[in-house]
């Protein structure tokens, strides 16, 4: 019989990594299931589009550390979108060596259908805490991101040079 593996004894059910690796599966899984059959986007493809349509444009070296995956899942998912017609290459004033990437007006209208779908699950997700409690949670997550970024030895514009 097979047993939720939140249920199954052990030391990986008790391991803060695992806990927290799952619970941003089961999570993200979720908010992805609702929005997958509408708009076809997978996850790393909607990270992309959510942290463009809330930060605006970037470089893709920028876009892998704010979305804290993999610089090949994030080429892929660039990729994916570009092919879709919702993201696009502009030019970079800053270094007219690379460019920026920005979501396209058609992936500024899923961005914009998609978020509140997002929330609202959020919302469910949250509605068992009370208020002072979500707000330790997300003092808390945000407080073990940035110590796992640091013991890394990343920044937020991404890994350190040295």
């Amino acid at each position: 019989m097979n047993e939720p593996a939140d249920t199954v004894g052990g030391q990986l059910a008790g391991f803060l990594p695992y806990q927290l690796s799952v619970t941003s599966n089961a999570v993200s899984g979720l908010i992805a299931e609702r929005y997958r059959k509408r708009f076809g986007l997978k996850i790393p493809e909607w990270r992309v589009m959510a942290v463009l349509g809330d930060s605006g444009r970037m470089t893709q070296r920028a876009l892998t550390a704010a979305t804290v995956m993999d610089k090949v899942a994030v080429n892929r998912a660039v990729k994916v979108l570009e092919e879709r017609g919702l993201i696009a290459r502009v030019p970079n004033p800053g270094d007219g060596r690379s460019h920026l990437l920005a979501l396209t007006g058609e992936g500024e209208a899923i961005h914009a259908e998609v978020m509140p779908l997002a929330r609202a699950t959020e919302a469910e997700l949250l509605a068992g805490l009370a208020p002072e409690e979500e707000a330790v949670l997300r003092r808390l997550l945000a407080g073990l991101r940035g110590r796992a970024l640091r013991l890394a030895g990343h920044t937020q514009e991404g890994p350190e040079q040295g």
